[in-house]
């Protein structure tokens, strides 16, 4: 009896290229983020690598939605890698996508401040950031961080400086900032100071935190400074570590302040059925 022979339904060439381009994109991309992580090669050849990432994924979807027609056209097989593409290519490109509708939406800030008249400075991390950097840009910057972020405010912690900057520099370790420069406070000589080198969660990209600790007569003035060392647009990302840490501190320095309070000890009743000797 001759034997029947199974021979495989042909694949779409254009289903096997986009899926070709969506693993490149995915590869590229990820070798990106860890060259910018780890500091290997300078900033732009980094952002360079990833821009050609994302330009591979739009190419996959494109390829993908073209297999889509000859397969249904021609009877053949490709569905699956055509649909791995436009997988692939939508997860590179959703993370990009929500931070031009950001842009958008938010000022091209890239320095946030609790005190634009006095925001606090810069001093070893001045070294570090490019050049033109370090101070801040001024009052134009101020009324439209205003506008777009009007939460942003010195925080007052009803705390010593002491209790206040020892509860901010466990938060900071705790989130593994690098601290750079710790100065704690001193009654009445000066204020504390951190200085702490922030990264984002993505990308990786540094920012610079500075936090000054400044007695009152009922506690402590917090002010606080998130910059980005690159890039003329922060989408948001200053104001909301800036909005975050104050209110860790407040809290973690309020219940600090509270376990250190000592105990008014209260006057013990008298128990029932006694009575003073006269």
């Amino acid at each position: 009896m001759p034997r029947r022979r199974y021979t495989d339904e042909p694949t779409s060439r254009l289903a096997i290229w986009a899926r070709r381009c969506a693993f490149f994109s995915l590869t590229a991309a990820i070798l990106s983020i860890i060259i910018v992580r780890s500091g290997i090669l300078e900033l732009e050849p980094a952002l360079a690598t990833f821009g050609a990432a994302l330009l591979f994924a739009v190419l996959g979807i494109v390829l993908a939605f073209g297999a889509f027609v000859v397969v249904w056209k021609d009877g053949i097989d490709g569905v699956g890698y055509a649909f791995a593409a436009i997988g692939i290519g939508v997860a590179l490109l959703a993370y990009p996508g929500y931070l031009g509708y950001r842009a958008y939406r938010l000022p091209m800030i890239n320095d946030v401040t609790t005190d634009p008249l006095d925001p606090p400075r810069f001093d070893v991390l001045a070294r570090l950031r490019p050049r033109g950097t370090v101070e801040y840009a001024g009052l134009y910057a101020a009324e439209l961080q205003r506008k777009a972020y009007p939460d942003v405010e010195p925080l007052s912690v009803n705390a010593s400086p002491k209790t206040t900057y020892d509860a901010a520099m466990n938060i900071i370790t705790k989130r593994k900032w690098r601290v750079v420069n710790d100065r704690p406070p001193q009654p009445g000589r000066r204020d504390g100071v951190i200085e702490a080198v922030a990264r984002t969660p993505i990308m990786g990209f540094r920012e610079d935190v500075a936090l000054r600790f400044r007695p009152e007569d009922d506690g402590t003035r917090v002010d606080a400074r998130s910059a980005s060392r690159f890039g003329r647009h922060d989408f948001g990302s200053n104001a909301s570590r800036i909005r975050n840490l104050l209110e860790e501190i407040d809290e973690r320095a309020t219940a600090e302040d509270k376990r250190e309070r000592p105990q008014q000890r209260q006057p013990q009743p008298a128990r029932p059925g006694t009575a003073q000797r006269r």
